[in-house]
């Protein structure tokens, strides 16, 4: 009888990094949960195409910034994989859900800011509090951070600083949860060429062409470039790599 394949659930998983993300932890042998907050149907789609690649996966619907569901979403979590896996537990937990809100420090509302905080740190801090009651001991939480936590650019000031925050709290996660032997690392993507933010490094020609002249490698980055660092981190290849910041920009603004 074949050993059972390890669990990682990746938040906002449907589509762009998520979706690669979930797709990449897949080629390395893992079940997949992934969330969706609205696309139902892309949902589905990546969860056949984790199916061709051998593996099992299930979609829930979640939205992170809701943290008085996070109860009923657990509960459900735990049902689906007894059902599907045959297990009550996962090994990894990615924390990649998100949006992006380019607004001007000087115009940014106290809506916006509300919003970005409860998808990006209130909603993930709590999310993750509560998955370890399902998280295996000697498992690991990938957070996702931004390149934008390190250098500046306009219009990002609220977001960055929920990512800020997100990188502080993956170093007290590894401090406070080794003792179970549960590492916490964050990985930090440079400019991605996907649908996030309006899409805007992907389909504004000006915008990726002055985004590339400031990453050595001399492009802009794309889903594939992410998805199988944080797969990596989903794997005993990464035993030892504990509270790290990890970017993955191609060395952008360095």
């Amino acid at each position: 009888m074949s050993q059972q394949s390890k669990i990682a659930l990746v938040t906002g998983g449907s589509r762009g990094l998520g979706k690669n993300m979930a797709l990449s932890i897949a080629r390395k042998g893992l079940d997949v949960v992934l969330t969706y907050n609205s696309k139902k149907e892309s949902a589905l789609e990546t969860i056949a195409e984790i199916e061709q690649l051998g593996q099992k996966a299930i979609a829930l619907q979640l939205n992170t910034a809701d943290i008085k569901s996070f109860d009923s979403f657990f509960e459900l979590l735990e049902q689906d994989l007894s059902v599907k896996f045959g297990n009550h537990k996962i090994n990894y937990l990615v924390n990649n859900a998100g949006i992006g809100i380019n607004t001007p420090f000087t115009e940014t509302t106290e809506e916006d800011f509300d919003t970005l905080f409860n998808i990006h740190f209130k909603g993930v801090y709590f999310f993750t509090q509560k998955a370890l009651n399902i998280l295996e001991d000697d498992g690991g939480i990938i957070n996702i951070s931004t390149g934008l936590a390190r250098f500046s650019r306009p219009g990002y000031s609220a977001y960055a600083s929920m990512k800020g925050a997100i990188e502080v709290l993956t170093r007290y996660q590894a401090k406070e949860l080794g003792a179970r032997g549960i590492r916490s690392n964050a990985i930090a993507p440079g400019a991605i060429a996907t649908d996030f933010g309006g899409g805007i490094v992907r389909d504004n020609e000006e915008v990726n062409k002055i985004t590339a002249s400031t990453i050595p490698l001399g492009r802009v980055g794309l889903p594939d470039d992410i998805g199988g660092v944080v797969a990596f981190l989903c794997t005993d290849d990464a035993r030892w790599v504990n509270a790290q910041r990890i970017e993955v920009s191609g060395g952008q603004n360095i």
